[in-house]
């Protein structure tokens, strides 16, 4: 079956895109979550101007984005642990710690944006990437203290 996307979709494609998928898929997900609209005469004629208020509205929210990396890029969050000896963690830092202290900044990150190249498990400053968008990533400098 023939659908028009109207949200991008990792495993499908980009919004405006003309996919095809399972009958069922988008019968029983797709169309009634408005994540996509039947490929018919219709709706292909409405899609160049559905195409247009999608990518001013792709531009919106790239543009949001790129803002909020700035931001994000700009910070410091400071990470209170307990440590031992020799400045190491007990457990160590996780993603979870990452997006609850950027909440407490007023940024709502999901954590599973948020990507930590090797497990943080010293004290002192670490830097992690944090992807915001599809085209839009970003490093947040992260300083662990000692509790």
């Amino acid at each position: 079956m023939q659908i028009i996307l109207r949200e991008d979709i990792k495993s499908l494609g980009r919004m405006g895109d003309m996919v095809n998928v399972k009958e069922g898929y988008a019968r029983n997900f797709l169309i009634p979550k408005g994540l996509a609209i039947e490929a018919n005469p219709k709706n292909l004629k409405a899609l160049e101007h559905e195409k247009r208020k999608i990518q001013e509205l792709a531009k919106k929210v790239k543009l949001s984005a790129d803002g909020l990396a700035s931001r994000i890029s700009a910070m410091t969050i400071t990470i209170k642990a307990k440590a031992g000896e020799e400045e190491r963690l007990f457990g160590s830092v996780t993603a979870m710690d990452i997006a609850d202290a950027l909440k407490k900044e007023g940024l709502d990150i999901d954590k599973r944006k948020i990507y930590i190249g090797e497990p943080i498990k010293r004290l002192g400053d670490h830097i992690v990437n944090i992807k915001i968008h599809q085209d839009v990533t970003t490093d947040l400098k992260i300083k662990v203290v000692s509790e």
